[in-house]
């Protein structure tokens, strides 16, 4: 086991407050941490990242309309810019009960939240309750994040020991992106041969969705039979105890000493966000079926959506009991159930293939990271190894890849991927080193869910309800949403690179704050 002398008295440090006897092998204690917190990085991405497999087929269901009639466009921008909003509102509150109330007990608390919600969701017959239990969703997962890299940053005192703790942990994030690709597929082929059983509510021809965020129980399994063994932060409970915890508050991380940390850092986070929600995920959610290769799959629903369109035109003028509107809605039934199964059979594996990839470089991108994180001192320079990479990645594979040679696409999402995910990771490292320990959650917290999840995620807004419909090129939606991820995505990592040059160092250990 590794034993842990407190150093109580002021002045406090940013990175290191406690002091080590000897860098010793980890302990059983040490091992259930690192499970808990893997877990709980796993299924927050599990988590957030249902939204673009199943948010289609949902809002197509709800609204009644086809999976690429524009209300669906319209409200994929609408609900992941209002989830986002949510998790970030409640997230900051989330960090000042971290510094409150402590690191662990907040972060299982958030995890539970997370779990039973996308179960709510899956059972929804309201567009209004899908979107108010994807946004407990979130708010769950923006609380986790913070409170976990916070109790990591605090458990393990030996500095080579934190890196590796925090950035191999953290690694799991995209492990659980690969892992609800999987799910997705496997719902889906267990749905086709009709494996499951019959739900008590919805569609039952479009089901998959629905299933697939019920899985969303499963982190709280193993969380619930490991949380009796595992500790809250050492450094946290002895500072509460003895009076020497500082209160937290939300206006000292921006008192002169902090403000440029804080300005920042919350830049800087809402770069990355953008880049993953305005950019990959408004990709995989509308822009996939854009792709020449899915030409032919265009062609197949075109005339159903054209059928429908006149047919919304004529229920305008028609009594609902007559045997004409009758007649005509069952048209229009069987015309959606039509368009389902060409994108439940052809669409919906391409968006899973495409995810996979972007998984695939998210789970590169933070590996990465964990390396380098040992051997490159600079927060600057470990920040422009995914920055500089990305700035020619992601105008090369928008807009030349995706309309040149689509068979490419998904290895392009694949370094795009790396050079995004791989920022989250950084943060998670990076913002508990700058912030003293009475306001690491609260520093934090602002910098991720204000910055990121607040600011940055609005960027799917941007994407598909600004930029998208003002372009002139692109044949239709599909493609012109691919033109606009692209633009948004060059924009704010140019942003992000040009904030870099402001990024302050962590103090070193044993600095004063």
């Amino acid at each position: 086991m590794v034993r842990i002398y407190l150093t109580l008295h002021p002045p406090l440090l940013y990175e290191a407050d406690v002091t080590t006897e000897i860098s010793k092998p980890l302990g059983r204690t040490a091992w259930l941490v690192l499970t808990v917190a893997a877990i709980g990085f796993l299924f927050d991405t599990y988590e957030l990242l249902m939204t673009p497999l199943v948010l289609a087929p949902a809002l197509s269901e709800l609204l009644r309309v086809p999976p690429n009639h524009p209300d669906v466009q319209l409200w994929v921008g609408r609900v992941l810019w209002m989830t986002a909003l949510c998790g970030g509102v409640f997230g900051l509150m989330g960090g000042w009960m971290i510094d409150k109330f402590g690191r662990k007990t907040v972060m299982i608390g958030s995890i539970f939240v997370y779990s039973f919600s996308p179960v709510l969701a899956g059972l929804s017959t309201d567009l209004t309750w899908l979107i108010f239990f994807r946004c407990t969703t979130f708010v769950g997962v923006c609380v986790e994040f913070v409170a976990a890299v916070t109790w990591l940053a605090e458990l393990f005192p030996d500095k080579r020991q934190r890196e590796l703790a925090i950035g191999w942990t953290q690694a799991f994030a995209s492990v659980g992106g690969l892992l609800v690709t999987g799910v997705s597929a496997g719902v889906g082929y267990m749905v086709a041969n009709k494996m499951l059983p019959t739900l008590p509510v919805g569609d039952p021809t479009n089901p998959a969705w629905r299933f697939t965020l019920m899985t969303g129980l499963l982190p709280a399994i193993p969380i619930a039979i490991l949380l009796p063994f595992v500790p809250e932060s050492a450094v946290w409970l002895e500072r509460k105890k003895s009076g020497a915890l500082r209160r937290p508050s939300f206006f000292e991380i921006f008192e002169p000493k902090l403000l440029r940390t804080t300005v920042v850092a919350t830049i800087l986070s809402a770069c990355a966000y953008a880049a993953a929600f305005g950019t990959l995920q408004v990709t995989v959610t509308q822009a996939v079926p854009g792709l020449p290769d899915m030409a032919e799959t265009r062609a197949k629903m075109e005339p159903l959506i054209k059928a429908n369109k006149g047919l919304e035109k004529q229920f305008a003028g028609l009594d609902k009991e007559s045997e004409e509107f009758k007649t005509k809605d069952k048209e229009f039934k069987d015309n959606l159930k039509k368009m389902g199964k060409i994108n439940k059979e052809e669409v919906q594996p391409r968006r899973e293939s495409v995810q996979f990839m972007q998984e695939l470089g998210g789970l590169a991108g933070r590996i990465l990271l964990a390396i380098a994180l040992v051997s490159i001192a600079s927060k600057r320079v470990l920040l422009w190894i995914f920055q500089i990479p990305g700035l020619f990645i992601i105008p090369l594979v928008w807009f030349f890849v995706f309309q040149n040679a689509p068979h490419l696409f998904s290895y392009g999402v694949f370094l795009a991927g790396l050079c995004i995910v791989a920022q989250f990771s950084y943060f998670g490292e990076y913002l508990p080193k700058v912030f003293p320990v009475h306001l690491r959650g609260t520093g934090s917290a602002f910098a991720t869910n204000v910055g990121g999840r607040m600011i940055g995620t609005s960027a799917a807004f941007l994407t598909t309800n600004l930029i998208a419909p003002m372009l002139t090129i692109g044949s239709n939606n599909f493609e012109k949403v691919a033109y606009a991820a692209g633009i948004t995505g060059v924009l704010v990592f140019a942003i992000g690179f040009v904030t870099s040059f402001f990024l302050l160092e962590p103090k070193a250990e044993g600095s004063p704050e």
